[in-house]
């Protein structure tokens, strides 16, 4: 009879050890199939959507993403920055944004879906480099006319701050916006319509 007790108590040690084994092996078999499911960073650089917290923006001050390896810019505008918007259409190349380059909801007056963020691509369409967000309003490098926007010092292009490119600067077109939608109040996907 103390021959059963210790093989029964054996038999139990023996079934909850290789129980445990087999739960490590699963969860080591799990992770990395699970993990596969989560974009990788190349697959992030390549073009994955990217979330951007908009929350944290104060008014008048933006922040830079990255999304396919591309800086994105997202401002969050004043109140006078989105007046200031009409008073420059005159010394716009495009200022009703014809050329192609950004979403159906974007072709509105703010470029933007709403108007007080801002989300554009940010490189220059001159040669590619990046421009400078500059909200000072007529700096004595910029002009009088300057109400703030974003500045190229490769070349000297100007845009506002809708994005929209200056008459007579290197840069053919206005800032590109991307595709992006809110997920939230608070947050933003670049990346996805």
């Amino acid at each position: 009879m103390d021959n059963q007790e210790i093989n029964n108590g054996r038999r139990r040690f023996l079934t909850l050890a290789t129980c445990g084994a087999g739960g490590v092996a699963a969860l080591g078999v799990a992770t990395p199939f699970v993990a596969s499911f989560f974009p990788s960073e190349k697959a992030k650089a390549a073009g994955a959507a990217v979330e951007v917290d908009v929350s944290k923006i104060e008014s008048g001050q933006m922040i830079t993403a990255e999304w396919q390896g591309k800086p994105i810019f997202v401002l969050n505008r004043t109140e006078q920055q989105l007046k200031d918007l009409r008073a420059v259409d005159g010394e716009m190349a495009d200022p009703n944004s014809e050329a192609d380059q950004q979403p159906e909801y974007a072709k509105n007056e703010n470029r933007s879906i709403k108007p007080n963020i801002f989300v554009a691509i940010g490189i220059c369409t001159h040669l590619g480099c990046s421009p400078t967000y500059r909200p000072d309003v007529a700096p004595a490098d910029l002009g009088a006319d300057w109400k703030g926007g974003f500045f190229c010092p490769c070349h000297g292009s100007k845009f506002d701050i809708a994005g929209r490119v200056y008459k007579g600067v290197p840069a053919p077109t206005n800032l590109v916006v991307p595709p992006y939608k809110y997920l939230s109040d608070t947050t933003i996907l670049v990346g996805e319509d």
